[in-house]
């Protein structure tokens, strides 16, 4: 039995489908022959001529958008691909060693890196990042083969017969998380990560049981190996033996039945035991999810993260493209209600068309609204967007990342412009799209006043929230465990904000993960939360919840919880709490 950190409750037993990258660290390949040399060198240069057009468009389109200095970086990768010292060592490494085209690919790689390390100036050892970019975008042309057997991520086909699928992997980045939607995944297991990770949020969000922060996985686990993943207690069992199997299946069943049950409650409203109505509401990445939100029973579409539509996409999506993507996805929410963020990039979650930047801590650098105020139009391409498909339905426009008041207003005017251009062009468009602001630096937490004057709208995102809090990466398994939800600072400062909110009646969300966990939605409750947003798969079990209690119990149990001094001490508390209003819901808690 392996550890990890429990991000997705449940159980489920099934077959292991490793993800690797598409230039792996395994076994290079050799050829079967020395007659398949002069294939294997044909189907290299197609790679690099499919790469070459595929970059070639990149740069006329990126200079459209953003200017000529970002896209001097793909007329680099150009360069770079066409380079004739680079495809003489990928021929001679395919004639002499008689390596597969990928496995010739990857040793002139690792050639490369080792030669630039060795050179004592910076600039040289971080193109390493440009060669290794290159590289696996040619690599990814040579495994983009039709059939189940390869997805053009890097995950290959490992499993056999009817057993679910459990995703194995080092780590899954944002763009690798939306490919892999159409597998029929029944679990997740990553080395890396932590609760809100992206690994996370994509099992939430699919309802599927998940554990990260498991070190060494990959190294324990091959192909189609059976395997036990535990959601909620965080175990991960690989190779189980028959009594351990069979014990986890019936758990698996009863779990199950418990999700089936809770899901009948879709078409009745969320309101307490002594009549509170609450809005319970969806966070959703692509159109999948908008479908799914409604199928649950939500009210609406709290936060819908567009940053995703990017991360699929190899260069810039146009104003056309944005507003047909999001018209069809307010249409498809709950109630035509949505909420929109505009992008959130940077951090763990970047595109190669705005540059790299070689940063200490990402996160806490040039990222979200700091990168679009040096390149605005890509941000006022959104914001039309969001405003012509505001015609279709309800819909809000959210700031994520606010720091300042003046960044606040600067964003206000860049929509009161938009909105002027549009009239004057005569383009249909919502006058009436609220903005908001989403509260993840504490720094805007502490200023919520001023803040409160500027805005329309308030979201609590409690993921970064937290992690700014207590200065720990949420994704690093190593301090993930300081990224805690049910802590005394956390539930202080969001009381702090929602205080202020009812002081102004100014609407106000939580959208991260803590909407979605029984034991902190008790709390969030009783302080006077009445906006939860969250996966759609926990939309039922919320709405189970605020059933189950009154709003003085609530009340009740949210001013002990401010008065508690510790993590360990709310946890038990709440634990307790739980288990007398609704014991059937500890099952589903992770928090």
């Amino acid at each position: 039995m392996l550890k990890g950190i429990g991000v997705s409750p449940g159980v489920v037993v099934g077959v292991a489908y490793r993800v690797e990258s598409v230039l792996g660290a395994g076994e290079p390949q050799s050829l079967e022959s020395a007659a398949m040399v002069p294939g294997e060198i044909a189907r290299f240069d197609r790679a690099v001529e499919e790469t070459t057009v595929e970059l070639e468009t990149f740069v006329q389109r990126i200079a459209l958008e953003l200017g000529t200095p970002a896209a001097d970086i793909f007329k680099t990768h150009l360069q770079m691909v066409n380079d004739p010292e680079m495809t003489a060592r990928v021929h001679a490494a395919i004639e002499k060693k008689r390596l597969t085209a990928l496995s010739a690919l990857q040793s002139v790689m690792n050639a490369y890196a080792a030669q630039f390390a060795r050179i004592d100036q910076d600039y040289f050892r971080e193109r390493v990042t440009d060669v290794r970019d290159v590289m696996t975008r040619i690599g990814s042309h040579l495994t983009r083969k039709p059939g189940p057997a390869e997805n053009g991520n890097g995950a290959t086909e490992s499993h056999a017969g009817e057993e679910p699928v459990i995703l194995v992997a080092h780590e899954i980045l944002p763009s690798q998380a939306m490919s892999l939607g159409n597998l029929a995944i029944a679990g997740i297991v990553t080395e890396t990560g932590g609760s809100t990770s992206h690994a996370a949020i994509l099992a939430r969000s699919r309802g599927i049981p998940a554990v990260s922060g498991v070190d060494g996985i990959m190294n324990d686990v091959v192909a189609g190996d059976l395997m036990v993943v535990d959601g909620r207690e965080g175990h991960v069992i690989v190779r189980p033996d028959r009594e351990a199997t069979s014990a986890y299946r019936k758990v698996q069943r009863e779990f199950f039945l418990l999700k089936d049950r809770l899901v009948a409650n879709r078409d009745q409203p969320a309101v307490s035991c002594d009549g509170t109505h609450v809005e319970v509401l969806a966070n959703i990445n692509n159109l999948a999810d908008a479908q799914a939100a409604d199928s649950v029973g939500a009210a609406g579409v709290g936060l819908f993260r567009t940053e995703y539509l990017f991360l699929t996409h190899h260069d810039v999506p146009g104003e056309e493209e944005q507003y047909e993507y999001y018209r069809q996805i307010v249409l498809s929410s709950p109630n035509k209600t949505t909420t929109i963020r505009t992008l959130d990039l940077g951090g763990d979650k970047t595109v190669p068309y705005l540059g790299r930047r070689n940063e200490p801590n990402p996160f806490m650098g040039w990222r979200s609204v700091r990168i679009f105020f040096e390149n605005p139009k890509l941000l006022v391409t959104q914001i039309r967007a969001i405003l012509r498909a505001g015609r279709h339905g309800k819909v809000s426009m959210l700031f994520p990342m606010i720091t300042t008041v003046e960044e606040l207003r600067r964003l206000n005017t860049m929509v009161k412009e938009a909105k002027s251009n549009l009239r004057r062009e005569g383009v249909p468009f919502a006058d009436d799209v609220k903005t908001g602001v989403m509260v993840e630096v504490p720094a805007a937490a502490v200023c919520i006043d001023a803040l409160l004057r500027e805005t329309d709208f308030i979201s609590i995102g409690s993921n970064d929230l937290i992690q700014y809090l207590v200065a720990a990466d949420r994704d690093n398994p190593k301090v993930a465990h300081l990224c805690e939800p049910l802590s005394p600072s956390i539930f202080r400062i969001i009381n702090m904000v929602l205080e202020a909110c009812q002081r102004t009646g100014t609407p106000v969300t939580v959208c991260g993960e803590m909407a979605g966990q029984p034991r902190a939605a008790l709390v969030l409750f009783g302080m006077g939360l009445r906006r939860f947003s969250m996966s759609p798969a926990f939309v039922p079990q919320i709405k189970a919840l605020i059933a189950s209690v009154t709003t003085a119990q609530a009340e009740r149990f949210a001013h002990h919880v401010l008065q508690l001094s510790t993590s360990d001490e709310i946890r038990a508390y709440l634990s307790e709490r739980l288990h007398e209003v609704s014991a059937e819901l500890e099952a589903i808690d992770f928090a």
